[in-house]
Formats: structure tokens, C-alpha cells, sequence
């Protein structure tokens, strides 16, 4: 893996450190290990990143960087790939993660019109909500695990290639 490429796309860490919202995990982001980039922490990093942005959860940044934390991975890494849900993204990624739930529980899928209010999220919540959550958490943790081993797995092939041309 190209640890060159990461890092150019990667948070400084001083950037995440003064982050308005990260600032509550205070000296637990002095530990080195959460901001080095290695074929331990981006693998981690990666399934971290990528489980967190399915979550229909605000502060999926917050998130991001407590699982990097507690799993001790490559900080910046995690947060950067939440950023994988924006406004462009979350309409396709979501729907597909309630079509998904609909499917796994056997339910219809019901047409609906999104309306951007808390009447809306109320009225819907007991009739999208399940299969969308169900939808979320398992597409969540598929795009984890395949980047896990796909990470991995490129890590690993990137050093035995520098090692075969050395020789």
C-alpha cells in the first residue's frame, strides 16, 4: 500500500487534535500509535472508517475516532473515511442500505417522500426505520471487513514487491 499516497490525503494531526468535538478525548490522543501508519493500524483504520460512515448517527467523526482510540488504529485515517457520507453520497448509500433491510426481513418496499423535518422522521420511523438500520449496520459491516482484508492484502503484496525488486 502506498503509505506516501495516505498520508498526502490524511488529516494532520494537529487538525484533529484542535477539532472542536475531538478535544474531549484530551491526552488520550498523545499516544503515537494513533497517528503513525503502518500494515497494523490501516487495515483497521480502513474498517473503522468505512463501519462508521453507514451509521445513520450524527458525529460519525466523534465515533470514528473513539473506535480508533479504544482499537488503537491510525486516527486521521478513520476520520477521513467517515467523510465517505456527504450530502452527494448518503441519499444513494442509504436508500440502498433500506432496500437492503427490506430484502433481509422479507418486508415490501414502501414508496415515500422524504421530507427534511422531525414530523417526518417521527411518522416513518416505525415503518423505514427497521429495515433501514438493519440495512445500515450489515452494509456497514461488509464494506468493513472487505476493506480490512483488501487493505491487508495490498499491504502485504506492496512489501513483497519493494522486497523482489531489491533483489
Amino acid at each position: 500500500m502506498p503509505k506516501k499516497l495516505l498520508q498526502k490525503f490524511m488529516p494532520k494531526p494537529e487538525t484533529i487534535r484542535n477539532h472542536k468535538y475531538l478535544r474531549i478525548f484530551g491526552s488520550l490522543l498523545n499516544d503515537p500509535n494513533l497517528w503513525t501508519l503502518n500494515r497494523k493500524s490501516a487495515p483497521g483504520s480502513f474498517a473503522i472508517g468505512l463501519f462508521v460512515a453507514w451509521l445513520p448517527l450524527p458525529f460519525q467523526m466523534v465515533i470514528a475516532a473513539g473506535m480508533a482510540i479504544y482499537f488503537k488504529v491510525n486516527i486521521p485515517l478513520a476520520v477521513a473515511l467517515v467523510w465517505l457520507t456527504n450530502p452527494i453520497t448518503m441519499p444513494f448509500m442509504f436508500y440502498a442500505a433500506y432496500l437492503l433491510g427490506a430484502n433481509i426481513l422479507g418486508m415490501d418496499t414502501t414508496d415515500f417522500a422524504f421530507e427534511a423535518s422531525w414530523q417526518w422522521v417521527e411518522s416513518s420511523i416505525g415503518t423505514i426505520g427497521p429495515p433501514f438500520l438493519l440495512g445500515c449496520v450489515i452494509l456497514g459491516a461488509i464494506f468493513a471487513l472487505i476493506s480490512f482484508f483488501v487493505i491487508k492484502s495490498l499491504w502485504k503484496y506492496s512489501i513483497l514487491f519493494k522486497w523482489k525488486k531489491r533483489s
